[in-house]
């Protein structure tokens, strides 16, 4: 006597074989349809990837500053608290002291996004990270050496993102 759990399965399997044999029997007819039917559901799939992918890249894009911005926001609220403060002292030197810890904060976030200041000073230089603005005689300074720096440089990675303005030591 067959229990109805082993009566369903013996159903299922049946049904399974039919199926096969189905497949089997169809037409050459039904196989192509079937086969054009696989590859256009394949091809709406890729589609919707790509569709997909476009939207995620072009969000990626359009919120990528997200983070720099996010640790920018302190800094800007320590130079309006720096504003604040100019207002009500006349202490030059806490001002000093609030806008070196200020650049210093910059600086340190800079870094952290992997933006670096272009060693300039004492260098030779080197036009792919310098920019010479003036030329001077300098004793005791090799010609091509930069003896001073107008405005940093910096770089991102690899690349330059401003150029070091230099000045440059000349031949008398």
């Amino acid at each position: 006597m067959m229990h109805s759990d082993e009566h369903e399965a013996a159903a299922e399997s049946a049904g399974e074989e039919q199926e096969a044999a189905g497949r089997e029997a169809a037409t050459p007819e039904q196989q192509l349809r079937d086969a054009e039917d696989r590859v256009l559901r394949t091809q709406a799939e890729l589609e919707n990837f790509r569709k997909r992918s476009r939207r995620e890249y072009e969000d990626a894009q359009r919120y990528r500053e997200m983070d720099l911005l996010r640790d920018l926001i302190p800094v800007l609220d320590t130079v309006l608290r720096a504003v604040d403060a100019s207002e009500k002292t006349t202490d030059v030197e806490s001002l000093r002291s609030g806008f070196r810890m200020t650049a210093q904060q910059i600086e340190k976030l800079l870094d952290s996004h992997g933006c670096k200041t272009i060693e300039a000073d004492g260098q030779p230089f080197d036009p792919n990270v310098h920019d010479a603005i003036l030329q001077q005689v300098v004793p005791d300074a090799k010609p091509g050496t930069i003896v001073g720096v107008a405005s940093r440089g910096y770089r991102l990675h690899d690349r330059v993102v401003r150029p070091a303005q230099v000045i440059v030591a000349k031949e008398e």
